[in-house]
């Protein structure tokens, strides 16, 4: 079965973590830190923004995924891929400007939350129709 919104948004955000990816080969050539974050506060800003969209990304595709093969509305699932786009932007831009929080930051992390609860909801609501 295709799957070709999931693809979609799978890929936006596939190139969105290489983009992040390659701010931290950067900030590494650019703070001269070989492994680790060289107690440079840049990277440890880069590694998190980078590390933080590995964590959730991934749960949140596989669950956008398996509403797409559950036949969740197309409408839907654009609106959970987009809003989950929008979130990373938000929180990747947000951390980058500052450690602490920040709108971008906080509006970011909820949003993800938000997209991941209700993908997780839909989901328990089709098991336990069936």
């Amino acid at each position: 079965m295709l799957t070709p919104i999931t693809a979609l948004w799978a890929a936006i955000l596939g190139l969105l973590s290489l983009a992040l990816a390659a701010r931290v080969v950067q900030g590494r050539v650019s703070e001269n830190v070989i492994f680790g974050d060289g107690s440079s506060v840049v990277m440890q800003q880069r590694i998190r923004v980078h590390a933080n969209f590995t964590e959730y990304v991934p749960i949140a595709l596989v669950l956008l995924l398996l509403l797409e093969l559950n036949s969740e509305s197309s409408l839907m699932i654009n609106l959970l891929g987009g809003s989950l786009v929008v979130a990373r932007l938000l929180h990747a831009f947000g951390l980058s400007t500052n450690t602490g929080t920040t709108p971008g930051r906080f509006v970011g992390t909820v949003l993800t939350w938000l997209v991941i609860l209700v993908e997780s909801v839909l989901l328990l609501y089709f098991r336990l129709a069936v």
